[in-house]
């Protein structure tokens, strides 16, 4: 277990490992963590618990960015890992992950709460025993007609989609980079639709 005077922050991109994968739907938490390495100047070069990890060191602060490499219902294994090796605290972690249920675009900020049926979110909650997990939701939008949804979340998502991913990584981003610097709250009430949205 690694001793650390600094406060440490996990960021958690949720996808499945493996090139065939790559820009699927739902590696969209992978995405955006990849997209969050580089405005850091990063990239993924060693592996920790499972995951590709890297790692950004400020005067007081380490920011921790973990890609779990255990396909998505294994996920709590990697996050736990490297939760109690860092010593961070639950509060100072992040998930990122798709949802079926918000359109394209929407990003939705939460201190806790229960899956939504995610099964990455499932693994995550029932290895660490908590539902006090941060996370970050980022819509893909509902399966068209009688689509399977296990199906769709693997497709890649379409040459008409692309620019509005490229908006909704550059403001994920933002708002990781808020919860950063400014906490859960602030990230929820600048990044979550307001209710007249």
């Amino acid at each position: 277990m690694e001793k650390n005077s600094q406060r440490t922050f996990l960021i958690v991109g949720l996808g499945n490992p493996g090139r065939e994968y790559r820009e699927s739907r739902h590696n969209i938490g992978f995405m955006v963590l990849d997209r969050l390495a580089s405005s850091f100047d990063l990239s993924f070069s060693r592996k920790q618990a499972d995951a590709l990890v890297t790692d950004r060191k400020l005067e007081e602060t380490r920011i921790l960015l973990a890609k779990p490499q255990t396909y998505m219902n294994r996920s709590g294994k990697s996050v736990s890992e490297l939760l109690r090796y860092y010593r961070i605290d639950l509060s100072d972690c992040l998930v990122i992950y798709d949802d079926l249920d918000l359109p394209l675009g929407s990003i939705r900020i939460r201190a806790e709460g229960g899956s939504g049926g995610h099964k990455g979110m499932k693994s995550i909650i029932s290895t660490l025993g908590s539902i006090e997990v941060p996370r970050m939701r980022l819509g893909i939008g509902r399966p068209p007609g009688t689509t399977d949804p296990a199906v769709f979340v693997l497709r890649k998502f379409s040459e008409s989609e692309e620019d509005l991913v490229k908006i909704t990584l550059i403001q994920a981003t933002e708002c990781i980079e808020l919860f950063l610097h400014a906490g859960i709250d602030s990230a929820m009430n600048k990044c979550n639709p307001s209710v007249s949205d």
